[in-house]
């Protein structure tokens, strides 16, 4: 037996899980670098044994000055890359990071997390939120509000467009009823509170005021996952708060 899961067995017996379902634990979160419980059965589960573990899991992560953002209430999990400032969650290094644990998201994909940031916090203010802390969203009112913000569109292919929200979907940022429904122009989203999370108060700020630069220039907070959800991507683009995402070739 692995000399770490030696070490840690003791407390995997107490709470009836096996090594091998731990390990499977950790993977799935430096694979997808979130869990969030009601997007699926198996995510549930996984979940349920993270609530379980927490504190082991969190040592395991602080041993590679990886964070761990936990929102019991909304029931969802984040893993913070080093040096990545994220909206209520301190770090005490405050150090500088440029290896992996980043986004690669595109410029299309940075402005429509922007926007769903701010018809979120919209919707927060007028007490438009459900149980679980999610906004409903058209597909009608994103695409205007991305055009009055930011003066752009969203993709008009439809592949380029399902890929997009694909993507979104996968960072447990939005949540909607299939490919089929983006195709449609009065389709509804779910944008899931793990989205305060992605940009800061202040770019939002900024974004409200007219004030936020470009979105090929420094705009949103980071994120960490690449374009299939992995944590292992290199990181080429700075695009907010001092944090990191990468660029997909456009």
């Amino acid at each position: 037996m692995n000399s770490f899961l030696q070490f840690i067995n003791p407390v995997l017996q107490q709470e009836n899980v096996s090594g091998d379902r731990f390990k499977d634990l950790l993977l799935r979160l430096l694979d997808y670098g979130v869990l969030c419980r009601d997007e699926s059965l198996t995510e549930q589960q996984y979940y349920d044994v993270f609530v379980r573990l927490e504190s082991v899991v969190a040592d395991y992560f602080d041993l590679l000055n990886i964070r761990i953002l936990h929102d019991a209430r909304f029931q969802f999990v984040r893993l913070v890359p080093p040096g990545a400032r994220v909206p209520g969650l301190e770090d005490d290094n405050d150090t500088p990071f440029n290896g992996g644990l980043r986004s690669r998201l595109s410029q299309q994909d940075v402005a429509v997390v922007l926007v769903l940031r701010a018809e979120y916090d919209k919707a927060l203010r007028e007490g438009q939120i459900d149980e679980k802390g999610s906004v409903r969203l058209s597909l009608e009112a994103l695409s205007i509000a991305l055009k009055n913000l930011l003066h752009r569109q969203l993709p008009e292919s439809i592949t380029e467009r399902r890929a997009a929200f694909r993507r979104l979907r996968q960072l447990r940022l939005i949540d909607y009823a299939g490919d089929d429904a983006i195709d449609q122009g009065d389709a509804w989203l779910r944008i899931r509170p793990l989205i305060v999370s992605f940009v800061s108060d202040e770019v939002l700020s900024s974004l409200r005021e007219g004030t936020l630069p470009a979105a090929d220039e420094e705009s949103t907070e980071e994120a960490k996952f690449s374009e299939q959800g992995s944590m292992f991507s290199k990181p080429e683009h700075s695009i907010a708060d001092g944090s990191t995402v990468t660029e997909s070739d456009e």
